[in-house]
């Protein structure tokens, strides 16, 4: 189990490290651990259209 906003439950960033890896992968921020949002939409575009004109 991880800390979310919801609980305030703080981790130490070692304890985050050690945790196995997710999907969608979660994100560390002053010890509280969340899910990174999927990107949609205008989002994808945009980085479809940056990762073809490199």
């Amino acid at each position: 189990m991880f800390a979310t906003i919801e609980d305030k439950q703080a981790l130490s960033l070692e304890v985050f490290l050690a945790l196995p890896e997710t999907k969608p992968a979660r994100e560390y921020y002053h010890g509280i651990v969340t899910q990174k949002p999927m990107p949609k939409g205008k989002h994808s575009i945009l980085q479809f259209e940056l990762a073809s004109a490199i």
